[in-house]
């Protein structure tokens, strides 16, 4: 365990020089000028004078390394700076937000197992049967359908029409209903038929085998076996693609006008707040690093070959 902390720490120390380098050039590279939205210009009447003195007080006239290396310097001190628009700290702003973004993730996740884990299991274990098609057309149909024009269609039958749920906000768990329904159904799609075919797999192999002739029960075997087999697979496929699911976080966000990061960002990219959607590249590239390590680390609980296969090494 100690040992893949370790070399996980040390990736990611990398991971985040290269994607806080990387993410501070092309955010740089956008069109727009900061400035200009913080001068609010649209509205006022600047003077040059007035855009090039702010811009040489704020360091835009300096170097692109020299920016970046004062950026990174002040993210060793916890210090992420202050958002252009509202001259709040970004971590505040972040952290603020941040529990709508994770409670509507965490809804999603839980559609997603209420879906995935039924329809993939039934599908498997009565293979070729009515249920298996029923459930591999269910998910077919999922991958098809966006999730926001799926989020449409909830949204006008049964917010719009029977006025069942909130269209818009953050209003107890309610307004969580449809949101994480969108997101969840779209990543129940790709997880029924991973669990399908990785519980095939389990079935199949000559440890169920021996457990019939010892004479466990079906259930017992399913359940205690093949299916815990059947796990990492999935886990390895949900590790992966964290970064989907809070990229879908963010549209689904915009999409209910739900208050949580995806939106905030959102907002910061609009008005060119380079601090604010530089903190929020950050952090969730901090969080994504923390899923993938419990990932790695469940492993060895559920698949008890690594640590045969570690004492043998050893």
């Amino acid at each position: 365990m100690i040992r893949i902390v370790s070399q996980r720490l040390i990736e990611v120390l990398v991971f985040l020089l290269l994607i806080t380098f990387v993410s501070f050039l092309f955010v740089r590279l956008a069109p727009g000028d900061p400035i200009l939205t913080i001068l609010n210009v649209d509205e006022l009447a600047v003077s040059q004078e007035q855009v090039e003195d702010l811009r040489e007080k704020m360091g835009f006239n300096d170097p692109f390394l020299v920016q970046y290396g004062r950026w990174l310097l002040d993210f060793f001190r916890l210090d992420l700076g202050s958002s252009f628009t509202t001259n709040q700290p970004v971590m505040d702003l972040i952290l603020m937000s941040l529990p709508a973004s994770l409670e509507l993730a965490t809804g999603s996740i839980i559609v997603m197992l209420l879906v995935a884990v039924p329809l993939g299991s039934l599908s498997a274990l009565y293979r070729n049967s009515w249920v298996d098609h029923l459930s591999r057309g269910i998910s077919i149909l999922g991958a098809a359908v966006p999730s926001f024009w799926l989020g449409l269609l909830l949204i006008d039958l049964f917010a719009v029409r029977f006025g069942l749920f909130p269209t818009m906000g953050r209003e107890g768990f309610i307004s969580l209903v449809l949101p994480s329904i969108t997101l969840g159904l779209a990543m129940a799609s790709v997880y029924v038929r991973l669990l399908r075919s990785s519980l095939l797999d389990s079935l199949s192999q000559e440890f169920v085998h021996a457990a019939r002739a010892r004479g466990l029960s079906e259930q017992r075997i399913f359940v205690s076996h093949a299916f815990r087999h059947s796990l990492p697979p999935v886990i390895t496929v949900f590790g992966v693609s964290l970064g989907s699911l809070i990229g879908g976080v963010v549209v689904i966000e915009v999409l209910f006008s739900y208050p949580g990061a995806g939106s905030l960002v959102v907002d910061a990219i609009r008005q060119r707040d380079y601090p604010l959607i530089q903190g929020y590249i950050l952090v969730m590239s901090i969080l994504v690093f923390l899923v993938n390590t419990a990932v790695d680390l469940s492993y060895h609980y559920l698949n008890p070959e690594l640590k045969l296969k570690e004492r043998k090494a050893r």
